[in-house]
């Protein structure tokens, strides 16, 4: 989340645009313009990109934002731009979020249980729809608006970069850098310039610190890692690929995601290339179920699913009861608790290594 501010009176262009994890961290701070102070009036006009560089200018910060998910709902709650949302799809369950934001979550008020219909959207009356894909055109989810479409209704069409554009990178992902400007583009956006690096700063020495500790360990001398994505079935598992975040996240750690070698986001591969790579650490990717009970009950069936199986109860982490119970959303969406996902994988594969002078 590098802040890359002009000068108030300049258009500012930023790469990025709004991430927004599950889990983790605090409640975002106060909501509204308190938060602003002195960003609030500031730093306009500001441009931003989507993936394929096309612009979108704000003259102000925005006043009525639908959000496309939960993670870009969770984002602006944590800039403390609550008066500005209006509404969102895939509705976060009661208890998914942490500390003070679930009650404020709770109040926004939900245009669509998964993908918010198309008619609905663009008679929401939102100024703009933040969108956490590249396209809502997803098999059996319904028909996502064209671009003259939402400039029809008057409502900005802007992406969550670190998601929406992953796919089309040419490099892997490692880092954290493009959940980081995601962050300080939606605080120019909404007028919470510092509250966004408030936030940048905290991620930035959080993986710091394990940088610093795991950080010089030889790439052969780095325990494999697979992120099992439970949810998504178990008749063919998904591969998350070097252009995911979830393969900055695991990178950072001090890992090696057992699939760094896929070019893409994700992929169905088949089990037996999981029992190829042999992982020495297994994640039980698990999404948050809103409850604690119901989320140890989904990591303890995605365990005993793997020790039970006669495809993978043989691999090296099954055998030897090497877990990891991290939620998906933290790993896998961009977003600040990224970071939080970081520190807990490597005190796990590192023990006493992390928080040390």
């Amino acid at each position: 989340m590098r802040s890359r501010m002009g000068r108030a009176t300049a258009a500012v262009t930023l790469g990025g645009l709004l991430a927004a994890g599950c889990g983790g961290g605090g409640d975002g701070g106060t909501s509204g313009a308190a938060a602003a102070g002195k960003d609030g009036a500031a730093g306009y006009p500001v441009t931003v990109t989507d993936c394929k560089g096309a612009r979108t200018t704000f003259t102000s910060a925005p006043k009525n934002i639908v959000t496309s998910n939960a993670s870009s709902l969770e984002l602006l709650l944590r800039l403390g731009a609550d008066d500005l949302v209006m509404g969102t799809g895939f509705p976060p369950g009661k208890g998914a979020f942490p500390g003070g934001l679930d009650a404020r979550a709770q109040r926004v008020k939900v245009l669509g249980k998964a993908v918010i219909p198309k008619e609905k959207l663009l008679g929401s009356g939102a100024d703009l729809y933040i969108d956490s894909f590249a396209s809502m055109n997803m098999a059996g989810m319904g028909e996502s608006p064209s671009e003259a479409e939402f400039k029809a209704a008057g409502i900005k069409h802007t992406f969550l970069k670190s998601t929406a554009c992953a796919a089309a990178k040419k490099q892997p992902l490692t880092d954290l850098s493009a959940v980081q400007d995601d962050v300080t583009t939606l605080g120019a956006i909404t007028g919470r310039r510092a509250k966004a690096e408030e936030l940048v700063t905290a991620m930035r020495t959080k993986v710091d610190a394990v940088r610093k500790a795991v950080g010089a360990t030889p790439e052969a001398e780095r325990p494999t890692y697979f992120f099992f994505d439970y949810d998504a079935g178990t008749k063919q598992p998904i591969a998350f690929c070097n252009r995911q975040i979830a393969n900055a996240v695991i990178t950072l750690a001090g890992a090696r995601n057992v699939f760094a070698d896929c070019d893409g986001d994700y992929r169905p591969v088949g089990w037996e290339d999981v029992i190829a790579k042999n992982p020495d650490w297994i994640q039980l990717g698990v999404r948050n179920r809103g409850d604690k009970a119901a989320n140890d009950k989904a990591f303890d069936e995605a365990r005993r699913w793997l020790e039970t199986n006669a495809a993978t109860k043989g691999l090296k982490a099954v055998k030897e009861g090497r877990f990891l119970r991290i939620g998906s959303e933290r790993t896998t969406i961009g977003g600040v608790s990224n970071a939080d996902t970081v520190e807990e994988i490597a005190k796990t594969l590192y023990p006493g290594r992390i928080g040390r002078p």
